[in-house]
């Protein structure tokens, strides 16, 4: 339900919502498990997706070739699976690529700092958040109760 509430959102706003297309699977949470990569909305029971599709990263990468701000919380994947670190990877690698050309790149959060690190990515960033929720929380223009605290008096 929350879901298409933000699609709704996003339609009635005309901001544009890029989701994944294709999906790589897997029969089982695991490193090892049997793989392929299938249309969102092909997934079958039993199995789940670990990474997005090539086809969603092409989508994404392109999506990312123009922008002057990145603010990326998330991983695309299960990036700590060798198997399934590819789109992570590779967004990385584009988020990066951004940088030299003067857009500001901000990486938040601990699975998305790890991801960023691993990919040996992290000093070609522009920022580097260890805040997690509580930066997007900032950004989002929320008070923070240990920010307000230093304010009282």
């Amino acid at each position: 339900a929350l879901a298409k509430r933000i699609e709704e959102l996003a339609k009635a706003k005309g901001v544009e919502l890029l989701l994944p297309t294709d999906v790589v699977i897997a029969d089982k949470f695991d490193a090892n498990a049997n793989s392929q990569t299938v249309g969102i909305d092909a997934i079958p029971d039993g199995w789940m997706g670990l990474d997005i599709g090539p086809k969603s990263i092409e989508l994404f990468k392109k999506a990312l070739s123009d922008a002057k701000t990145v603010v990326w919380n998330g991983p695309m994947g299960v990036f700590e699976f060798p198997k399934f670190a590819t789109g992570t990877v590779s967004i990385a690698h584009s988020v990066a690529e951004l940088t030299p050309k003067g857009a500001i790149t901000i990486i938040g959060g601990g699975d998305s700092v790890a991801a960023v690190e691993q990919a040996g990515l992290a000093d070609q960033m522009s920022h580097i958040s260890t805040g997690g929720g509580a930066s997007l929380e900032l950004l989002e223009g929320k008070i923070l109760p240990g920010v307000a605290a230093l304010d009282e008096k």
